[in-house]
């Protein structure tokens, strides 16, 4: 929220001054008591002190019904007894000022500056806050002072603390003038000046005021002060470093990390940076250590130590100090080698003698007031004093980076694709080590060779390097130190979880461990990672980890424990495609677990755990309209659902697989229904007013067209939406529109999902059929149910919306919807980035820019990959015509050239639901035809395009009319009663030989 109402530095309402004392009065009466407000008598009082007026609750009516009339009736409301201010805290800068006041004196230093930069803007100079004059208004600024003068305090601190000395040295110097005796304030004073002006300035200032407090108080300065003061008397001595490394090259991607743990330290005794091994926490550390601000700095390596009692003999040996020796004893002798402090103690590699660890430091800091510790661990400390860093894996772009360097410095002239060296480290789950040892691979393999050797990544990635710890000399070592960390319990639950490919839930890890308790601890192992997600709380290991431990599983034991799981979740999530999904955020997270569950089962011919991901994952994928999945669920599962006898626990399920199944076995090219329509015909008759019933009903049918009109409107609905594949399959798009518009003309406003369905169809067919507003009316109808209704909505809706806004000359609406969508999900054709290219291209010539347009179909047939499909057809086809259209078709002659080729691959392989594709393909070569001088041949061209169809979604305008009054009639009818197989033999018969 904004300050709406001023009273600090002004008197303003949204920006608008308030003028006149009696106004401004009654706001800083009513903003000093925002929460409660104020009472009728009070305010009299307050605003006529003296001389009052003859009817003053009048008077106070009249003056507030002004001030509403002046700011709008809701910001002042009546109150039982008085009035009040309908406006929250942080909207009144005299509220807001006292919050951020109060949060500036806790927290970190980059919030507490924050709170006090945002504080103080909102309060000016504060000249003249604390005048003395007794008006309202300068007796509410007069109460804030107390609160500038903390948010002035809270800056210089925060400031300070934050390493900004210049910057400190004013508000430190004004605090200290409200406040001599401020020691916290005088301390942070001290080292700034120390820093800015040398530290004989900074003593000559404590020690004034030491003399001072002395002759006033006869006592000396506090602890701290007296500690800050001993620091500068050593400020002059040489810096300790011991053990500190210098880096061998440079650390890539970890400054925001660098920065996290600096600032961790400068608030909390122990920092512990924790990860799992690989991720650089060894490299951080050192790191911080090098720009440390203390001046005593130890590292102290303990991945050599083997017992927790061994720790502190490790550290005193480092430090110099002898047990034997030590008149205080060992503990005593580290504590007095750390000092005088500040000092920073790093301790590195705790995990496997934590618990020493954790007795040494926790005794050093309650007898050292001036250490800092650092470890890291794979496991936490678990100390009171202890704030953790949980280093994240390294991102992609500094992955990328840092392979490449390694790479190069091992190989200089190693080939390094851009795209397969991506690839490549988004399999290395962001962990520096396994870029490295990968890289070090390249020495004498391709980056393609090793992508494809990392299935067994642990024989793969293996280094050489001398100056590397033995635990890092491989990828399988890294994991083996933490692996013999755990105990057995621990270990049989990551085995037994590892199963999990998608990560897991705390109810999923019970289902198959019995207990969930052992997750925490495995968490503390940084073996398992825990995140909060729109599904919940969810559980998941590093794919690295994950297949460490897979290769240690027993085997049948955890699968069919796996399996129990999968089978019960569906069990509890029964679902209708049609009439809607329960969580479905939820099943999209375990969406990977039911695609291994399916997997598992399809190997062991487990009919029930098939039935029940293939209903579940079915159902899933026809909500996000990814059909290709769909295609592959279906061939992959309709032998055994053919097979499958349920028991009566399990029909349901199966009779929504055998639907799906069969469905897609409809409408997608290359595949059969029959497998799925004989496990429907051995289901008993489904229920009646359910959408898996209808659909069973209408797939069992040998004909769907007479339950088109069936007085059950289900049936009716779904036959019509199965009817329109069928229409499409014989290339009939517009009887394919009318069966979708009679889908949606059966159902009810209440059949939302199915509405939202027949609405997705329409719209689809209404791109190549009736484009334009039609289209973007279904479309946008489509995408607002599914939104409303947690359906993902798919990348495939939302690129057709925009090609709905091309059509329909909306071009700012589609420019800003491929400004927001990404390519991705469903069909192939909507994962191309050519697409971005084919819309600009029609926006720019919508809008008159032809040149700019031409050149943006230039660009995307350039871009179009090998093995794009019917979809690079269409690109090359329609850049073609569209540069006929506008004369320049020289621009495009090489893509010309290749046309006859085109239309000779296309007809001989496209399936006749894709005819348009070699419809547009003859009509791009009759252009060129005419275009060429050769007319006679153009117009048979074009004539037999129409018979093909041509799709119109980058070229609204080419109608069936269009098309028609550029082919004469006489060759209309050579073609008009051809079918299929004759209009394949009539398009290659007419790019015969005289066009090769």
């Amino acid at each position: 929220m904004t300050v709406e109402l001023v009273l600090l530095t002004r008197v303003a309402f949204r920006g608008r001054e308030v003028a006149g004392p009696l106004p401004r009065a009654v706001l800083a009466l009513l903003a000093g008591e925002l929460r409660s407000g104020v009472s009728t008598g009070r305010l009299v009082e307050a605003l006529w002190p003296e001389e009052r007026p003859e009817h003053p609750v009048k008077a106070l009516q009249l003056l507030v019904s002004r001030l509403r009339a002046r700011l709008g009736a809701g910001v002042i409301v009546s109150t039982p007894g008085g009035y009040r201010l309908a406006l929250a805290a942080e909207q009144v800068d005299a509220a807001a000022v006292l919050w951020h006041a109060s949060e500036c004196g806790r927290g970190k230093p980059a919030e507490a500056l924050r709170h006090a930069e945002a504080g103080l803007a909102l309060c000016g100079d504060a000249a003249g806050w604390d005048g003395g004059k007794d008006d309202p208004l300068s007796a509410l600024r007069a109460a804030r002072v107390p609160a500038y003068r903390a948010l002035m305090r809270g800056r210089g601190l925060a400031l300070s603390r934050l390493g900004r000395a210049a910057e400190a040295v004013e508000p430190l110097l004004t605090v200290a003038g409200w406040a001599p005796g401020d020691e916290e304030v005088l301390g942070e004073l001290l080292r700034c000046e120390a820093a800015t002006a040398g530290a004989a300035a900074a003593l000559a200032r404590y020690d004034a005021y030491r003399r001072g407090l002395k002759s006033q108080l006869g006592r000396d300065p506090g602890i701290a002060l007296r500690e800050v003061h001993r620091a500068l008397l050593l400020s002059d001595e040489p810096p300790v470093r011991r053990g500190v490394r210098q880096e061998p090259n440079e650390l890539l991607g970890r400054a925001a990390d660098v920065a996290a743990v600096t600032a961790l330290l400068e608030w909390s005794r122990v920092v512990s940076v924790v990860g799992a091994g690989g991720l650089g926490k060894t490299r951080l550390a050192h790191a911080v250590a090098r720009g440390a601000g203390q001046r005593l700095v130890h590292v102290v390596e303990l991945a050599g130590v083997t017992a927790g009692g061994d720790v502190a003999g490790e550290v005193g040996s480092v430090l110099g100090v002898r047990e034997a020796a030590g008149r205080l004893g060992l503990l005593g002798g580290i504590t007095e080698a750390l000092e005088p402090g500040p000092a920073l103690l790093v301790l590195d590699n705790c995990e496997h003698v934590v618990d020493g660890v954790a007795d040494l430091v926790q005794a050093l800091i309650s007898a050292s007031g001036q250490l800092r510790v650092l470890a890291t661990s794979r496991a936490p400390l678990r100390l009171s004093s202890e704030a953790l860093y949980w280093l994240p894996e390294l991102d992609l772009a500094a992955l990328t980076e840092l392979f490449g360097r390694r790479a190069r410095a091992i190989r200089p002239d190693a080939g390094l694709p851009a795209e397969a060296v991506r690839r490549l480290c988004e399999r290395l789950d962001g962990l520096p080590l396994a870029a490295e040892l990968a890289a070090a691979r390249v020495q004498t393999m391709s980056v393609t060779e090793v992508a494809e050797r990392l299935d067994d990544r642990f024989a793969l990635l293996r280094g050489r390097a001398r100056d590397a710890p033995r635990r890092h000399r491989t990828l399988a070592a890294v994991i083996d130190w933490s692996w013999h960390l755990l105990e057995a319990d621990e270990q049989e639950a990551m085995r037994r979880l590892s199963v999990f490919a998608g990560g897991f839930t705390a109810e999923a890890a019970r289902h198959v461990l019995g207990d969930d308790a052992v997750v925490e601890q495995l968490v503390d192992q940084s073996l398992v990672q825990v995140a909060d997600t729109p599904a919940g709380t969810r559980f998941r290991m590093l794919e690295t980890v994950r297949e460490f431990c897979a290769a240690r599983r027993a085997g049948a034991p955890e699968t069919d424990r796996f399996l129990a799981w999968a089978r019960d979740y569906a069990a509890r999530r029964p679902v209708d495609p049609a009439a809607g999904m329960p969580d479905l955020a939820v099943i999209r997270a375990e969406q990977d677990n039911l695609v291994q569950a399916l997997r598992y089962g399809l190997e062991r011919a487990d009919g029930a755990t098939v039935v029940s991901m293939t209903a579940l994952l079915g159902a899933l994928w026809i909500t996000e309209s990814n059909f290709s999945r769909l295609a592959v669920l279906a061939q992959d599962t309709s032998w055994l659902l053919s097979h499958f006898r349920p028991g009566p626990e399990l029909v349901e399920a199966t009779r929504t697989a055998a639907v799906l199944d069969a469905l897609v076995g409809f409408i997608m090219p290359g595949l059969s229904p029959l497998r799925a329509l004989a496990a429907l015909r051995r289901l008993p008759e489904p229920a009646p007013g359910t959408p898996v019933g209808a659909l069973h009903v209408v797939l069992g049918s040998p004909d769907a067209a007479p339950l088109a009109d069936s007085a059950d409107p289900l049936v009716a609905a779904l036959a019509n939406y199965v009817l329109s594949y069928a229409f499409e399959d014989r290339n009939d798009r517009p009887g394919a529109l009318r069966a979708a518009r009679r889908m949606l003309a059966s159902l009810d406003d209440d059949s939302l999902l199915l509405r939202a369905l027949a609405h997705g169809r329409v719209g689809e067919l209404c791109l190549q059929v009736d484009p334009g507003e039609p289209a973007y009316e279904h479309l946008s109808a489509a995408l607002s149910v599914t939104g409303k209704l947690g359906w993902s909505v798919a990348a495939r809706g939302r690129w057709a919306l925009i090609l709905a806004d091309v059509q329909r000359g909306a071009y700012d609406e589609a420019e800003r919807g491929l400004a927001e969508a990404a390519p991705g999900g469903g069909d192939d054709w909507i994962e191309l980035e050519r697409f971005r290219l084919c819309a600009r291209a029609g926006i720019a010539l919508g809008r008159g820019d032809v040149e700019g347009g031409l050149r943006l179909w230039r660009e995307a047939v350039a871009g179009a990959p090998p093995g794009a499909g019917f979809w690079r057809y269409e690109v090359e086809a329609v850049a073609v015509i569209t540069h006929t259209r506008h004369g320049r078709v020289d621009l495009v002659r090489t893509v010309a050239d290749l046309l006859p080729g085109l239309v000779s691959a296309a007809v001989r392989t496209v399936p006749v639901s894709e005819f348009p594709v070699c419809g547009t393909l003859l009509l791009a070569l009759g252009l060129v035809d005419l275009a060429d001088g050769r007319p006679a041949r153009g117009a048979r061209t074009i004539a037999l395009a129409e018979r093909f169809g041509v799709l119109r979604g980058f070229q609204p305008d080419v109608s069936p009319e269009w098309i028609r009054a550029a082919a004469p009639p006489a060759d209309r009818a050579v073609y008009a009663d051809c079918g299929p197989d004759e209009l394949r033999a009539a398009a290659l018969a007419l790019i015969g030989s005289d066009r090769a």
